[in-house]
């Protein structure tokens, strides 16, 4: 008979967290809503800059006007109405082929929808009667500033709208939805949060690359490469292939040199294979597949959206005619 364990002392109770959105230039309606405010009067804390305007309505405690550049005045729900809800859906990798069909309902009820670059583009016949707002952030040029974003949701819900914030991949893996939760958990503001097919996956299976594998892979690493990984991080990643598993970096074409050269630093074997996929699940998707040592010259022509797998699963990488790709083949029968 098993000895009787004493019971755990209770655990002490976790801190307050700090909304994600406090270092953004526009996060006073957030802040203000985590003090303790009210909806109203944490939406009208926000302050103006970079041409966001918030006008307040004197006389009323109801939140005033919100002028947004590009897309104009957005006036306040009447008084006693209740806000509209928000939904965060992950659009998956790009095509809309991959939307769930929790996406689409969300897109035929919405009636705004905030468009992220890398979400499905053709999603107007699912939202025929849907204002949709483009807000999607470029590799090195925002379009739409995520402060602005956040302050755009919470303004269109305040107004009384549905709104869908339509994301690429899944909402929660590197696409700041837990920051827009937080906003609109803040402000009293219904939220809820669709998830995606997330492209850590599904891109590298486009190019038939799993990222487990059974007595190849056991585990897999993704991370982001919007900017240079840190030595934490190249440890990690680094760890994580010299036990066999997968790494998956995400968004990391302008920093893939860096990654490799830091890599290899770590000792890994030059011959360690990996391969980009640009514009997965597109008509002009591309594979390229090659070794960390000949990555310089291989991966100089590719080009953002891509995704980047190391690995020992790569070796089962397909071209298009389901043919192992040449590369991979030669690599191993020449360096195995």
């Amino acid at each position: 008979m098993s000895p009787v364990r004493p019971p755990l002392p209770p655990l002490p109770p976790l801190s307050p967290r700090a909304f994600a959105s406090f270092d953004e230039a526009h996060g006073g309606a957030i802040a203000a809503a985590s003090a303790g405010l009210s909806t109203v009067q944490a939406a009208s804390s926000v302050s103006s800059a970079d041409g966001l305007t918030h006008a307040p309505d004197t006389g009323s405690d109801r939140i005033g006007s919100y002028v947004f550049p590009g897309i104009g005045v957005i006036e306040p729900a009447p008084e006693g109405t209740k806000p509209g809800t928000v939904y965060l859906v992950g659009g998956g990798p790009g095509s809309v082929e991959l939307l769930t069909l929790k996406a689409v309902q969300c897109l035929s009820s919405a009636d705004v929808v905030l468009l992220d670059h890398l979400a499905p583009q053709d999603i107007a016949s699912f939202a025929p009667n849907t204002q949709i707002i483009e807000v999607g952030k470029n590799p090195g040029k925002h379009v739409v500033p995520q402060s602005h974003i956040q302050q755009l949701i919470l303004a269109l819900a305040l107004s009384g709208k549905t709104v869908v914030r339509l994301k690429g991949g899944d909402p929660f893996v590197f696409g700041r939805g837990a920051e827009e939760l937080d906003a609109c958990t803040a402000a009293g503001i219904e939220c809820h949060v669709v998830p995606g097919v997330s492209s850590a996956i599904a891109v590298p299976a486009a190019a038939s690359i799993p990222v487990t594998m059974r007595k190849v892979s056991h585990m897999f690493t993704v991370l982001s490469g919007h900017s240079a990984l840190n030595d934490a991080d190249l440890d990690a990643l680094a760890a994580t292939l010299r036990a066999g598993g997968t790494g998956v970096l995400l968004m990391g074409v302008r920093t893939l040199g860096s990654t490799v050269a830091g890599l290899l630093a770590r000792g890994l074997d030059d011959y360690t294979p990996m391969a980009t996929i640009e514009r997965g699940y597109s008509e002009d998707q591309r594979v390229t597949v090659t070794v960390l040592g000949a990555a310089e010259r291989d991966c100089a022509q590719v080009q953002a959206p891509a995704i980047t797998v190391f690995g020992e699963v790569v070796r089962y990488a397909r071209d298009d005619q389901q043919r192992l790709l040449a590369e991979v083949s030669d690599y191993v029968k020449d360096h195995s």
